[in-house]
């Protein structure tokens, strides 16, 4: 179809039913960057695009029927756009996924994803949705990766960014682009970005907690492993390593500096306790294990612990 014109409708209603999916296909990699697509319900599919340039912001209300929509490491190798979206969901709900997170969208919320890194949309039924797409070298590019994928909804700073994107779709769809309005536009994209990655930051945090409370009361298990923590905190484990990757720590690191945090207790509470019983109580796999632990976090041996200062 050539290059996107400044202003545009297409719909599947153009061509006949038995191609209209492959028509879409194209529709959504011209409209905005190379993507494969595919429908995840049987029947019919019907599908539309109002698409309006402004300057460097791109507004398109996406209205279509359930699909997924995957941006993969081979087409971003071939096609190299640079651009950050934001989906504004309209009607129903969908998901984005990317850098390990999942944003679920609905009526009024808004997520960032980025062209330069894989990700997914999926829609499970019919919906409704503004997308609005600037190019990356406009942004700051140190803000991105914390913002992608991370909801931004209900009352509040967010609220005023959709409603203002939302309302200048309307108008350039309208015939009326307001002119006085584009120049804000970038600098609002950039303010909801901030929020993002002010609002993921905050998540993490919590999470960070989470994990830590969840190795505290599982420490004292020989045998606990990253699935048994994420499972404690409902997490993946994707996300329970790139949350502690944040801080610079391995699980491995976290639990062994618990134990031996309960391994000092019990030596100094309990000065006559075999090493063995205490390693078997603080979530050692033996003896051996305890020592080397105590060793690597504390430079002394648990003996020289026991009977140094109090």
């Amino acid at each position: 179809m050539g290059a996107t014109p400044a202003a545009a409708e297409w719909s599947t209603t153009a061509v006949d039913q038995d191609h209209a999916f492959d028509y879409w296909r194209d529709l959504i990699c011209d409209a905005f960057v190379q993507l494969s697509a595919r429908p995840v319900l049987p029947g019919p599919f019907a599908g539309s695009i109002a698409h309006r340039a402004l300057d460097e912001v791109e507004l398109s209300t996406v209205t279509a029927d359930a699909q997924r929509v995957d941006r993969t490491r081979s087409l971003i190798a071939r096609s190299h756009e640079d651009y950050l979206l934001a989906s504004i969901q309209l009607e129903g709900f969908g998901e984005i996924r990317q850098d390990g997170r999942v944003a679920g969208l609905r009526a009024g919320s808004m997520a960032f994803y980025d062209s330069t890194r894989p990700y997914t949309l999926a829609f499970g039924a019919h919906f409704r949705q503004l997308v609005v797409q600037v190019p990356r070298t406009a942004l700051p590019a140190a803000r991105v990766r914390d913002a992608t994928a991370v909801v931004l909804d209900g009352p509040g700073p967010g609220r005023l960014v959709t409603d203002f994107f939302v309302g200048l779709a309307r108008e350039a769809e309208d015939g009326h682009p307001a002119p006085g309005l584009v120049p804000h536009a970038v600098g609002l994209f950039e303010y909801a970005l901030g929020l993002a990655g002010a609002s993921r930051a905050g998540t993490d945090a919590a999470v960070r907690q989470n994990v830590h409370d969840a190795i505290a009361r599982a420490a004292g298990e020989p045998g606990v492993s990253a699935d048994d923590i994420a499972a404690a905190c409902h997490i993946s484990r994707r996300t329970l390593f790139r949350v502690l990757a944040g801080e610079g720590r391995t699980l491995r690191d976290l639990l062994r500096h618990e134990r031996v945090r309960r391994a000092k207790a019990v030596l100094r509470a309990e000065p006559h306790l075999p090493v063995a019983v205490v390693a078997a109580r603080c979530g050692f796999g033996g003896e051996a294990q305890l020592h080397r632990a105590f060793r690597e976090v504390t430079g002394v041996s648990p003996g020289a612990f026991r009977s140094g200062p109090g």
